[in-house]
């Protein structure tokens, strides 16, 4: 495995072991990413992916696949040296090393010492690897690269996925439909996010959205408007959000659509000139008419 990926997956782990705890806050992500900028042969594509980790929490069977991960990595005395200097030079990097850091960085440490670089050992991984790799394609709901890129696609639908994935609910949807709904929680969230608080009754108008559309049971159109409203500003990219919908979805959904931005706008008791502006511009990135615009406008007004 090239030196650049021996470093990613290393990088992947100390991301982990960061979140032993279950938390980590803002500062402590800006501290993390400090640290692992001294962390060379890094590629923008390598950062999207510590993104992912850094992204929610990694609980131990995740942590276990990355431990094995980096051991399968290290194939020769060289990648165990050179593990363990990048490591060493990531901790040291601010001069000062705390207790805590010390401890993951044993536990780091000791993980690349008891990797068995001999021939035997070689062979040994050889014959693991395949095996191992297909298995987590195939049956690892750990292995969140494999959502990657939805995660800088969507990511709505990446949280969607990973967490069903968990089993926190169960949508009996197909993929496509999974896609189309996360995309529309993230248009509906825009509208609910204008006057940057979202009031109760504006939360229950998209889980109502959701289940008449989309045929959801409360408790699953409940799960994907929590999902849309928290991802909300975390990079999501509006003019994509507008182009994938679209691309998804028939001229007739498109225009029922409308109503139910407007009845998110409605929610509040009045529609205010900020939300109707917000959702012309969605018409206008959907390819509606002015006219189709315009007609869903008084609808709602009725």
């Amino acid at each position: 495995m090239p030196e650049s990926n021996l470093i990613l997956t290393l990088a992947k782990l100390i991301i982990a072991a960061a979140w032993v705890n279950g938390e980590v806050t803002h500062d402590e992500v800006n501290s993390l990413k400090d640290l692992l900028f001294h962390l060379k042969d890094l590629t923008a594509r390598d950062w999207s992916e510590l993104e992912i980790y850094l992204d929610s929490p990694i609980h131990t069977a995740e942590r276990n696949r990355l431990v094995a991960e980096l051991q399968a990595a290290i194939n020769s005395p060289q990648d165990k040296a050179l593990a363990l200097m990048a490591l060493n030079e990531m901790i040291e990097a601010d001069g000062e090393v705390t207790e805590e850091e010390r401890v993951v960085a044993q536990e780091i440490e000791a993980a690349i010492e008891a990797v068995d670089v001999s021939i035997f050992g070689q062979m040994g991984r050889l014959m693991r690897g395949p095996l191992r790799r297909r298995q987590q394609v195939f049956a690892e709901p750990h292995n969140r690269e494999l959502y990657m890129e939805d995660f800088l696609r969507n990511r709505i639908y990446f949280q969607v996925r990973r967490r069903l994935d968990l089993g926190e609910v169960e949508l009996d949807l197909p993929q496509e439909d999974l896609r189309k709904l996360s995309l529309a929680g993230g248009l509906m969230a825009r509208v609910a996010h204008v006057d940057r608080e979202v009031t109760e009754s504006e939360f229950s108008a998209m889980v109502d959205a959701l289940r008449k559309d989309w045929g959801l049971a409360r408790e699953a159109a409940t799960f994907v408007t929590e999902i849309a409203l928290s991802e909300f500003g975390a990079e999501l990219d509006h003019y994509r959000l507008n182009r994938e919908f679209f691309t998804a979805t028939s001229e007739q959904e498109r225009v029922r659509f409308m109503d139910a931005l407007f009845a998110v706008a409605k929610a509040d008791g009045e529609i205010s000139h900020r939300e109707t502006e917000e959702i012309r511009l969605i018409s206008l990135g959907l390819k509606l008419t002015h006219q189709q615009f315009i007609q869903a406008k008084l609808r709602a007004k009725q």
